[in-house]
């Protein structure tokens, strides 16, 4: 047993020895992909290995997740969740999914918001004059979301379990085609996230109503939270975290948090970050993983008041 655990801690030590994949559940441009990016140069600096981005999008994240879950938990598979992977499992219908043990936590490492925005010739200025539309005419007013049951559908059905309006959802593969349709006329409005909403509004072809966290986007000073638009005590951060497979060694995680840690204090990434609507968090694989926890009660409750989830 002494010898195994030597070999072990041997093992801990020599890592890394060959490149980190770092899979992302999302095509190229999205918040995911710019902030695994971002990390990914500073990591592969301090741990003398390319830390290789690998975007697997489908799924809502799914495939990406599920390539790490089955991975081995040698450290060299890592990828980046959001919210959305807590719910997955009820989502999809799969009974034996469980994040907290398909998982190692690593690090959280930003949140950002979603932003509702709508096409400029919907009639509508506020949130409060959206939703008062929709409730004139019930079902009649589109949003996309980037997926069924990620962050902007779970936003949206926070805000409808508040206010008591009706909407139609039309979800998507992905943010890129839904903003085109918004962008088109075809969509009324999207909860989209605000990196990719930021040159839309700032040329017109967009209009923002509210942000769904505590506090206004620093790239979007003019527009107000939800709270501050008049519902108080809507809140609906997203966030961004790090995974392994679960069961990676302790030595791992710590080594993988030290480099992650590293690379979001590397003074140019809080300006990056800040510049497309992402706030850096930085907090330790234990944080993320009592995160996770109160997290997935939050938005399975959520989910199953508006009948998305069992």
């Amino acid at each position: 047993m002494l010898a195994l655990a030597a070999a072990g801690d041997a093992r801990a030590q020599a890592y890394p020895v060959r490149p980190i994949r770092f899979l992302v559940g999302f095509v190229a441009g999205g918040n995911s992909d710019l902030i695994a990016r971002a990390l990914s140069v500073r990591m592969s600096q301090s741990m003398g290995q390319n830390v290789i981005v690998d975007n697997r999008p489908g799924a809502n994240g799914g495939i990406a997740r599920g390539l790490v879950a089955q991975s081995p938990r040698d450290g060299y598979t890592i990828t980046i969740i959001g919210p959305s992977t807590l719910i997955f499992g009820e989502i999809t219908h799969k009974a034996e999914y469980d994040p907290m043990r398909e998982f190692a936590p690593l690090a959280r490492v930003a949140e950002y918001q979603n932003i509702l925005i709508t096409h400029p010739a919907v009639p509508v200025r506020t949130l409060k004059e959206y939703i008062a539309l929709a409730q004139t005419q019930p079902g009649k007013i589109n949003y996309a979301t980037s997926g069924v049951g990620g962050a902007g559908h779970m936003a949206m059905e926070l805000l409808r379990s508040m206010t008591h309006f009706n909407v139609t959802h039309v979800p998507y593969k992905g943010g890129g085609s839904a903003i085109n349709d918004l962008l088109a006329g075809q969509i009324e409005s999207f909860m989209a996230i605000v990196s990719t909403s930021i040159p839309h509004i700032q040329s017109g072809k967009a209009r923002a109503l509210a942000v769904t966290g505590g506090r206004r986007a620093v790239a979007l000073p003019d527009v107000p939270t939800v709270a501050q638009a008049g519902y108080p005590g809507y809140e609906a951060t997203t966030w961004a975290g790090v995974v392994a497979a679960g069961g990676t060694a302790r030595a791992l995680v710590e080594r993988l948090y030290n480099d992650i840690a590293a690379a979001m204090r590397d003074p140019a990434m809080k300006p990056f970050l800040e510049s497309r609507g992402i706030d850096p968090f930085l907090a330790n694989a234990d944080e993320l993983g009592a995160y996770m926890r109160s997290e997935r009660a939050k938005w399975m409750k959520v989910g199953k008041d508006a009948g998305i989830l069992q």
